[in-house]
């Protein structure tokens, strides 16, 4: 087993115990170095791209981000001694992937754009925009499964999950954009009438629904939104159900209370998507009617709310359990005390 366990509680430190007995604190160099190996491509896009780290979901490298997130706090907090020998296997996958983006900018992402007409490709943006994200999810599924062998999917599955669900999303919107894929699309009427719904009730302006368009008249003017499932979040409830299905697995948790929070954040989900439109729709209404001025909120809109929700609810989750495995454990030490004690008494009377 080329991953053991050590005890300590702080990311990069490992206790050694010599044969005295006595034990001494030294840096998991390679555990670090098995988060550079992994983060090292993305960080190299960050450095030598900062143009290419923009928030659209469907634009830009703005999602590297987060999956570095994830996957530096999926093995930071590990107690891990890592094989010398496989970070060395994985070095080159990585130096691969940087060569690979170096290339994207010096010709690459040319070919890949003309390839499109090839596949009958609807969105070319999303289709170019697929193979960054496709590349750096093979790559940081190899590298862990080499540096941390089978067990890497348990160890940090969800860099390697965000990074392929947003792959996935991006060659739906490549092939099937707009409303063209009717089972994501089928959702949005309904939201798109309760937010009109909603609207109306808080007086915020006239606002009408037809089907999956809304005709908005606010403060600045008039304007139609027509909104499709991307626009409509329906993209962040399959990106939720990957990762979140992911930590599900990694919890040592009872399958019913990993089934509540699966449920309950799907359903906090659906709400975020929901005060997503709604926010589109008071932009429209308070702030300007100006269709550029108003895409520019739309890019981002989505993935403001999202992704802070996503990060939210795993910590909220994560300190639930960590209060309940405390309480768990301070119940089962006094238990096993109170055995303790009563044994020693009957022993105290039998000595009289």
């Amino acid at each position: 087993m080329d991953a053991q366990g050590a005890g300590s509680a702080c990311p990069f430190l490992i206790y050694l115990c010599d044969r005295t007995g006595r034990f001494h604190m030294a840096w998991n160099l390679k555990l670090a170095a098995a988060i550079l190996i992994v983060s090292g491509p993305i960080l190299f896009a960050v450095v030598a791209y900062p143009e290419s780290i923009t928030w659209s979901w469907n634009e830009g490298r703005g999602g590297y981000l987060f999956g570095l997130i994830f996957v530096v706090a999926e093995l930071a907090g590990l107690k891990l001694a890592v094989s010398e020998r496989r970070l060395v296997a994985a070095a080159p996958l990585a130096v691969a992937t940087i060569a690979y983006l170096y290339l994207l900018e010096n010709g690459l992402r040319d070919q890949i754009t003309e390839a499109s007409s090839q596949f009958d490709v609807q969105l070319v943006y999303s289709w170019t925009w697929m193979w960054d994200f496709v590349i750096m999810a093979v790559f940081m599924v190899a590298a862990l499964h080499v540096i941390f062998g089978r067990r890497w999917f348990r160890i940090a599955p969800a860099g390697p999950i965000f990074l392929t669900g947003t792959a996935i999303i991006l060659s739906l919107d490549a092939f099937f954009p707009y409303d063209t894929l009717g089972p994501l699309q089928y959702v949005v009427p309904y939201l798109v009438q309760a937010n009109v719904w909603l609207v109306e009730a808080l007086d915020l302006g006239t606002a009408i629904a037809r089907d999956n368009l809304m005709l908005l008249r606010g403060d600045h003017g008039s304007i139609a939104l027509r909104v499709f499932w991307p626009s409509a979040g329906v993209h962040s409830v399959v990106i939720f159900s990957l990762v979140i299905g992911a930590f599900m697995l990694k919890m040592n948790i009872p399958r019913g209370r990993k089934l509540a929070y699966f449920g309950i954040g799907i359903a906090g989900t659906i709400v975020v998507n929901m005060i997503r439109i709604f926010s589109l729709s008071w932009y429209a209404l308070k702030v300007t009617a100006d269709p550029v001025a108003w895409e520019e909120y739309h890019k981002i809109a989505g993935e403001i709310m999202f992704l802070p929700w996503l990060f939210g609810f795993i910590l909220v989750v994560i300190a639930i359990e960590s209060r309940r495995l405390r309480r768990q454990e301070a119940a089962e030490s006094g238990a096993a005390s109170s055995g303790r004690g009563g044994v020693g008494g009957v022993g105290g009377v039998g000595e009289d």
